[in-house]
């Protein structure tokens, strides 16, 4: 029986992105209803250099290469969906949109908790970190249901659980067949939105590290330890889905399974298809 590995991936536009150890796949729906498919040789950083595979390293690496890739393969999926040329994205609009996502994301999760908070409490002390901690889960958990209204967005949380649902019932070793990946959860333990709440859970630990009152040495700091605080985090995924019988871990990872229910919706069976055609290209 041919070993198993171990799969990841991510919702694409009107697609699905999966990822192995050796490449990267996705499948998307054309608009004529045909399903287009790619794959690329990627072997992480983590897998060449012994360095890279150091505890709390690793997931810095990992979820840095994955930002990369799921940039690329969100651009291939819109890509599938441009019927005109001038429709694609270039090299300057991706940079931009980046640059621009980037700052959203501190804006939102870095910047308005900590003013937010500051009205609340004194800037030191673990008051203030577990007000700003909820702050943050509060503006993730409003943004994922918020966005998850627009008819786009609500598509691709579909193809989110049909993803999930996929590597599930390859994960159990069955055949990787509609009828078959219906039986399973669109929830995973190993999936992002976890990860963001494990984030979110470990920042409040590590920017109680912090003492400093001032906004201007606070701030800044915050923004450094993000990486810091995912390789953490990272390796809390690992160990949540290496011992999921443990009870302190199931705890933990709660709140991330709990926010996938907004973030994966129940697939129909086209999109399941779609996530059928990108994980037989990596297994």
């Amino acid at each position: 029986m041919k070993k198993q590995i171990t799969l990841g991936g991510q919702a694409l536009i009107e697609g699905v992105m999966m990822k192995s150890p050796t490449h990267v796949s996705a499948a998307a729906r054309k608009p004529n209803k045909k399903i287009v498919t790619t794959k690329r040789k990627h072997v992480s950083l983590t897998q060449r250099s012994a360095f890279w595979r150091l505890p709390f390293l690793r997931g810095m690496v990992v979820l840095g290469e994955m930002l990369v890739i799921g940039i690329k393969m969100l651009n291939w999926s819109a890509d599938q969906q441009a019927i005109k040329k001038e429709e694609h994205l270039g090299p300057w609009e991706t940079g931009i949109t980046l640059l621009v996502s980037f700052g959203l994301v501190i804006a939102m999760f870095v910047l308005a908790p900590y003013w937010l908070t500051r009205f609340i409490v004194e800037t030191r002390g673990l008051a203030f970190n577990l007000i700003d901690g909820l702050f943050r889960a509060l503006i993730f958990v409003s943004y994922v249901w918020v966005i998850g209204l627009m008819k786009d967005v609500r598509r691709m949380y579909e193809y989110h659980g049909a993803e999930h649902m996929a590597v599930h019932c390859y994960e159990k070793g069955k055949a990787l067949t509609v009828k078959n990946i219906r039986r399973y959860s669109p929830v995973h333990p190993r999936c992002g939105t976890s990860l963001l709440m494990f984030v979110i859970l470990v920042s409040i630990i590590v920017f109680s590290l912090i003492k400093d009152p001032r906004w201007f040495v606070n701030v800044p700091v915050r923004i450094v330890l993000i990486p810091v605080i995912a390789g953490i985090s990272y390796e809390l995924l690992k160990l949540g889905s290496k011992y999921p019988k443990n009870f302190l871990l199931k705890i933990v990872t709660l709140p991330g399974l709990w926010v996938q229910k907004i973030t994966t919706r129940k697939p129909d069976n086209k999109q399941i298809e779609v996530a059928i055609a990108a994980l037989n290209q990596v297994k």
